[in-house]
């Protein structure tokens, strides 16, 4: 019978291993379960999320499969999270087989990166002889009273009879002192067009202010307390006299002859962000990117009829388009002020423009000039003359372009990387490992980096935005940029979003860098570079050897935190 042939195929002769490692490894299905490296204890402060992983396999699978379930012992058991670590299917890991000897693996195939939920006792395992992992996080409130060594026990129990397989115990020190609030400024773009055209909602229809609210939420959940605000549709990642669908928060009406404006979703949009966490705003560019020679996109209610009024035809100087931002900026920096967030808003006028752009962008910048008066303005862009020259007030440098500005004692200054930046430097590639991601909270912390910039959170469409894909098949932009680099976060069902570890990554940097900052106002600084830097130097060009040189290093600030409160 088929219930004879079931019961024929439960492995009974499995050895089932079950072992801690840290959250910076990557367990590729096809990894020797030996070779990945135990981590049985760590430690934490209060507010924080810690991380590690549950790496298991069958040494001895036979011909079919064992069903697991999963219990957690443990007195901060209602703390713990557990999710699946899933392997996505990569397909450039890296730029044209550009990569340094930092990339785990080069070639296409399937690497772990996504975080899909997993309940105690309730979701199954189906365990087999490939190597995985379950991702464990433990998130201790920052009101919370736990202080001393905490055990965290995982039991592995057979889904058919409740027999115990196999268990592992992980020590977890929670230390009493507080993550202090995160100083840097951080963003990686939100992308609301491509939450409407992946879920198939109208833009700014409730379920699509629904949607957005969830992703928001995820980023700020994140470290992420800058978001990218749509006054008019982002003049981002689009082929000259190309689009993407519409998302402008501004309305915009032209009746005979005169312009006027409504910033109702506008508000909206800032007391949401405001609610959710988001502390800074960047209003979109507002000249098209790679040289500020156009206009962005914009759409009117002229005479009754909506239509575009301002674009690839329009040249960044024109005299209409002058004189459309002379009366929209004012009563734009207006609804700033009544809403409380003028002081903590940057303007945008192009977005990477090079060395042969100078002279475009400086035209565009007039155009606006006395209109954003006393605003910051802010660009992602690499050439030191621009700087030199007074071009642009804050850049946004590439973190492998840091070396001129750096020298040159620029305060306030902002880094970035996106699919260009791969050699010696950090960045968040699926196929980098985790180290390389965090080490940027040591980098950034040392050379006392104001704010990052990413442009990817969510963006889900193919280079220039021709089309919609499915991330969860293609994560390079159809063959555009290596997977890591276009969005850190999986849409899932029901509008919300899935984590990623190259996200986390990330968020842990952030962590870090929280923490530098509680041990030096306990230490003083020299104390804490002293132990960041007692494997070597630290900077943007020098990368870390091995796990210990994040992991210890973390361990070490936490302890010399616990010895001095």
């Amino acid at each position: 019978s088929a219930a004879a042939a079931a019961e024929r195929r439960v492995n009974t002769m499995s050895k089932i291993v079950l072992k801690p490692v840290s959250g910076l490894e990557k367990c590729f299905l096809d990894d020797k379960f030996e070779s990945i490296n135990e981590y049985p204890r760590g430690s934490m402060l209060r507010g924080e999320r810690f991380s590690y992983q549950l790496a298991f396999t069958d040494l001895e699978p036979g011909d079919w499969k064992t069903d697991v379930r999963v219990r957690i012992e443990s007195p901060v058991a209602e703390l713990v999270t557990l999710r699946r670590v899933e392997n996505v299917p990569v397909r450039m890991p890296c730029n044209d087989h550009c990569a340094d000897e930092g990339f785990i693996r080069t070639a296409p195939g399937l690497y772990p990166d996504l975080l899909r939920p997993f309940f105690a006792e309730k979701s199954r395992l189906c365990i087999t002889g490939v190597t995985e992992a379950l991702w464990v996080d433990v998130s201790v409130p920052e009101d919370s009273e736990l202080s001393g060594i905490y055990p965290v026990t995982a039991v592995f129990v057979r889904e058919d009879n409740g027999q115990e397989i196999v268990r592992c115990n992980f020590e977890l020190e929670i230390i009493p002192a507080k993550l202090p609030l995160q100083k840097t400024k951080v963003t990686q773009w939100f992308h609301p067009d491509c939450l409407a055209a992946y879920y198939g909602v109208p833009v700014f229809s409730e379920e699509h202010w629904s949607i957005m609210a969830r992703f928001i939420r995820c980023a700020v959940e994140n470290g992420i307390n800058m978001i990218l605000t749509p006054i008019f549709t982002p003049a981002l990642d689009t082929l000259p006299g190309g689009e993407r669908p519409t998302v402008q928060l501004c309305d915009v009406y032209r009746d005979g002859g005169r312009w006027s404006f409504g910033f109702e979703k506008l508000e909206r949009w800032i007391g949401m962000c405001l609610e959710l966490g988001v502390e800074y705003f960047e209003m979109a560019h507002l000249f098209t990117q790679w040289g500020a020679h156009h206009a962005p996109k914009i759409m009117a209610h002229v005479d009754g009829e909506y239509k575009q009024v301002f674009g690839w035809d329009t040249d960044a100087s024109a005299d209409e388009y002058r004189n459309f931002l002379t009366e929209f900026l004012p009563q734009l920096i207006d609804v700033l002020k009544r809403n409380g967030v003028d002081d903590c808003t940057v303007f945008h006028i192009s977005d990477e423009p090079g060395g042969d752009h100078m002279e475009s962008y400086m035209k565009a910048k007039e155009v606006v000039r006395e209109q954003l008066t006393g605003q910051t303005i802010m660009d992602a862009l690499s050439d030191f003359e621009f700087w030199k020259n007074g071009v642009v007030d804050c850049p946004v440098v590439s973190i492998d372009h840091m070396d001129p500005y750096l020298e040159a004692g620029v305060s306030g200054l902002w880094t970035y990387y996106c699919c260009c930046q791969w050699k010696g430097v950090s960045n968040r590639f699926v196929a980098m490992p985790t180290r390389r991601n965090r080490v940027i909270g040591q980098q950034m912390y040392k050379y006392d980096i104001a704010g990052f910039l990413q442009w990817g959170f969510n963006f889900y469409f193919a280079q220039h935005s021709l089309e919609v894909l499915d991330p969860y098949m293609c994560n390079d932009g159809n063959w555009w940029v290596p997977a890591g680099d276009a969005f850190s976060v999986y849409p899932a069902p029901g509008g919300a979003p899935y984590e990623t570890i190259h996200l986390l990554g990330f968020t842990q940097a952030m962590y870090d860098m929280r923490a530098f900052s509680l041990a030096e106002s306990l230490a003083g600084r020299d104390t804490v570079m002293s132990i960041i830097e007692e494997r070597g130097p630290v900077s943007f060009k020098t990368l870390p050897a091995d796990d210990d040189a994040v992991l210890g290093v973390r361990e070490r600030i936490n302890q010399l935190i616990k010895s001095r409160i």
